[in-house]
Order: C-alpha cells, then structure tokens, then sequence
C-alpha cells in the first residue's frame, strides 16, 4: 500500500492525512439512503487505507453520524483524529438566535459531543454557524477553556465569511478552517486562503466534488430520491440553471480525464493548493472512499492542466455550491 501525505494542520501541530472522510451523509437524513454497516465498513477501510481524518458534527442525522464513529473507534481512538461541529441544533433562523447562548451551554454542547461519540476528547471542534457578537465570543471562550480541560485538542471554524473568519481569529488562536472549495468555487482564492497561510491556519476543504457534480454521474435528466436535499437543484428554477451551467464546466473538464476520474482529478486540484491542508469528501460505501483516496496518489496537476481548468473557472471565480 502506498503510504498517504502526512501534513500539519495549522498551529495545532496535529498530523493529518491529506485526505479525509466527510461523515454528513452517514448519519442518513439528507443524502438518500445508507446502511449503517455499510458506513461502519466504509470507516474501516479507510483506516486500511492509511486515512487518519474524520470530521462529523452533532447535526449529521441528528447526531447518528457522531454515534456511528463513536462505535467505529472502540478500542482504538488512537488510530483516529476526529474533528466536529457544533452550532446548528438550537439555531432558530427567523430570529438568528443561538440555543448556545451561554459558555456553560456551550461546553455541555461539546460534552454532548464527546458522549456520542464515546471518547473523552476530540482533536478538532468547530463553530459551525456564522454568528458575530456575543455567540462568536461564547464559541471562542468556551472552546478555549474545552482546550485547557484536555477535552479539546484544538479549535477552529466552519465558514465561508472572510469577516467573520478574521473576526473569530482575532486573537490568533484558532486553528482550523473548513470551506466550500472547488474547481466550481474558487472564491476562498482571493482573500481567504493568503490569510490562512499567513496566520497558519489548517484549511479543511469540505464540497471538493461540489456536492456530487465534480463526480461526473449527474446529467440534465438525474432526479434526486426523497430525502436528499440535492432536491432543490431541480425543483427551484434558479438553482437549476445553475445546476445546468455547472454540468456543462464539468463537460469542458473531461478531456484532462485521461488515467483518471473527474472526481479524482477534483481532489486532486483541491489539495494541490499550497493553503489546503486536506480535502474531505464524503463516502457511504466502500466504492466511493477507494475513488477518492486514488485521488491522493495522483500525480500532481501539470500546468497545462491547470491552465484549462482556468479557462473553465478562472482563480478566484465560481459559485459557493456548499451551504453556510
């Protein structure tokens, strides 16, 4: 077996696989069916594989995704670096209140965390909302003092927003990032990334595949089944045209196929930029985990590659496909 890329992530000093697994779609709510015991293999074999990165969150099936690590790490949670997220469950969007609205509400939240997934600490929580004052003060004090009780290893943030990035990272303590990035979405590129490697900040990559797109495997006519939020991008005029425009980049993407998958060449693309620490594609079965860990024993893009996916979507130019 060919050994995967090691890399820092940020000031944590944590080693990380340059790719991960994204556990959203196990906890089986809005990505369609899936079967536990298939999740369970999936998480196996990437440990087979030499993958050492999970990231979950309490949201994930309604904290299903957490509960299903926490058994896949049964006598063995060294094997594992686990990040996740807390934020959403509680969140009341019509008033834009936090239920976590207290440090002490938030760190029996990140206790809540732990339970599920039956350990007594994580290497990475994550805010996973975008909220200024007060609730970012509560996140970042409260994460702090999870960092002193030996119950965190390090801290970061979830987000898209380059203000609130810089507004949570004021102290420069945070660690992490997680972001929408793609070859559809090039937008961290111009402001986002020069700041995380500046501050040496680990950016997590979530929505490398663009939510499924950068797979190659949808068409004008795919219809998403019940329960997949994917839903959308057919039923509301405006984010099927979008979605049409997206399929004909992805046709323009085909001809740099050659040896290797789209979505392969997608990861690939995402983990070559010099301020990702690692991408985190999601995986339900065995079959999609092995065609993304390839992607991390690809050959690095040429610049001829890179010149067409330019002409494609130019640096620092697409859409934010991933929700906030």
């Amino acid at each position: 077996m060919v050994e995967i890329e090691k890399r820092i992530l940020g000031k944590s000093g944590i080693e990380v696989t340059k790719i991960g697994v994204g556990l959203w779609a196990i906890g089986g709510d809005q990505w369609g069916e899936v079967d536990d015991r298939d999740s369970l293999d999936m998480i196996d074999a990437a440990l087979d594989l030499g993958i050492n990165f999970f990231d979950t969150a309490d949201v994930y099936g309604g904290g299903h995704s957490e509960e299903l690590l926490g058994k896949a790490m049964k006598s063995r949670r060294d094997q594992f670096v686990v990040a996740t997220k807390i934020g959403w469950k509680g969140f009341d969007g019509d008033k834009g209140a936090s239920a976590y609205d207290t440090v002490e509400k938030l760190i029996a939240g990140v206790e809540s965390n732990l339970e599920r997934l039956q350990t007594d600490y994580v290497d990475m929580i994550q805010s996973h909302i975008d909220f200024h004052e007060p609730n970012m003060e509560i996140f970042v004090e409260g994460f702090q003092k999870l960092q002193e009780q030996g119950k965190v290893r390090a801290y970061g943030v979830s987000t898209s927003d380059f203000e609130y990035l810089k507004a949570f990272n004021a102290d420069n303590k945070a660690s992490t990032l997680q972001i929408d990035y793609s070859i559809l979405n090039r937008t961290p590129e111009k402001n986002i990334f020069p700041y995380t490697m500046e501050k040496d900040i680990g950016v997590l990559v979530r929505g490398p595949l663009a939510m499924g797109i950068l797979t190659g495997k949808f068409t004008k006519d795919t219809r998403f089944k019940e329960g997949d939020f994917r839903q959308n991008w057919i039923k509301n005029e405006d984010e099927h045209q979008v979605f049409l425009s997206d399929l004909e980049k992805v046709e323009k993407l085909k001809p740099l196929t050659d040896g290797r998958s789209l979505a392969q060449l997608a990861i690939q693309f995402v983990i070559q930029h010099p301020a990702v620490t690692l991408a985190i594609p999601g995986a339900k079965r065995i079959s999609q985990l092995k065609e993304n860990v390839k992607a991390a024993l690809e050959p690095e893009l040429t610049p001829e590659d890179l010149a067409l996916i330019e002409s494609i979507t130019p640096p620092g130019g697409g859409r934010k496909i991933w929700p906030a």
